[in-house]
């Protein structure tokens, strides 16, 4: 065999890896601050604080705001995945192992984002809610404790705002008649109607809800879920190098190991989140054993 037939590979790699990393793996990197393209191991996230404004006499001096200006420091991380394909492995079984591994290892980047994003909402200082799983109306009251909490923080309610549930919290939430009935909802908030939209949302009271199957403690007597605004996390991916797939920095590097008679499919990646204002991140815990409420 040629040991340029990698380059072919590679080629189809590139298509696969654009292809399953934009559809799978990652479910909160659009829904917040992101930064593409970083040149670097950090950037930063500027914050300006409130201004309060005041009265002055005619003629008089207007006093200034003096406005906080803090910039956010943003560490970008490196992360790799990669496994080996041997060619005469791939005689001896009926898939295309060299396109499983391509999404294998696009499907564990795209995982490895949300889990650097999840990691920051969990630092938030905000006051916890605690769930109440006795029935749909403690469920309901979770709920919009959650987004009051959000709206007494001075969140503006702009359609920026978003919600992430486990499993468990989700189907909790379905019981709510007002959560899951389009009685209650305009269509304009009823994009997806079947099954539980993962990756995808559910406008309700104007936060915009999903189910995440990576959530801490999920499955578990102790776990979190989350409302949070757009604007209060950040996300910043480096420049990827060499056979770049997508726009959201990552790199396939497939070699030819003549001596092992083997391709390495390498995936590379470089990211990293960080809290810009946890005032606007509330989070919720629950015990996510609680068998769904009846009624």
């Amino acid at each position: 065999m040629s040991t340029t037939i990698d380059q072919a590979f590679i080629r189809q790699y590139e298509a696969d890896v654009h292809h399953v990393f934009q559809r799978q793996g990652r479910v909160l990197l659009n829904p917040l601050r992101h930064k593409a393209n970083i040149i670097g191991s950090s950037t930063t996230f500027q914050k300006i604080g409130k201004g309060v404004a005041t009265t002055k006499a005619r003629h008089g001096v207007i006093t200034p705001m003096n406005q906080d200006h803090t910039a956010i420091e943003c560490v970008i991380s490196d992360f790799y995945g990669g496994d080996w394909v041997d060619k005469l492995d791939e005689a001896k079984t009926n898939i295309d192992e060299q396109n499983a591994i391509a999404k294998g290892g696009a499907m564990a980047l795209g995982r490895k984002v949300d889990d650097q994003i999840i990691t920051i909402l969990n630092t938030t200082s905000q006051t916890t809610v605690t769930w109440t799983l006795t029935n749909s109306g403690t469920v309901r009251a979770a709920l919009l404790t959650m987004a009051d909490n959000l709206w007494a923080n001075d969140v503006p309610n702009d359609g920026d705002n978003y919600g992430t549930l486990t499993p468990r919290a989700w189907a909790q939430a379905m019981v709510i008649n007002q959560f899951a009935s389009s009685d209650f909802i305009g269509s304009n908030g009823l994009p997806f109607t079947e099954g539980a939209p993962i990756g995808r949302f559910k406008d309700w009271m104007g936060i915009k809800w999903t189910m995440h199957t990576g959530l801490p403690g999920q499955g578990t007597s102790s776990a979190n879920v989350y409302v949070y605004h757009r604007s209060s996390v950040g996300y910043a991916s480096a420049k990827a190098a060499g056979n770049i797939a997508g726009n959201q920095g990552v790199s396939a590097d497939i070699t030819w190991h003549g001596d092992r008679a083997a391709h390495f499919v390498n995936h590379l990646m470089s990211g990293g989140s960080c809290m810009i204002d946890d005032g606007g991140v509330i989070e919720g815990n629950l015990n996510d054993t609680t068998a769904v409420v009846s009624s």
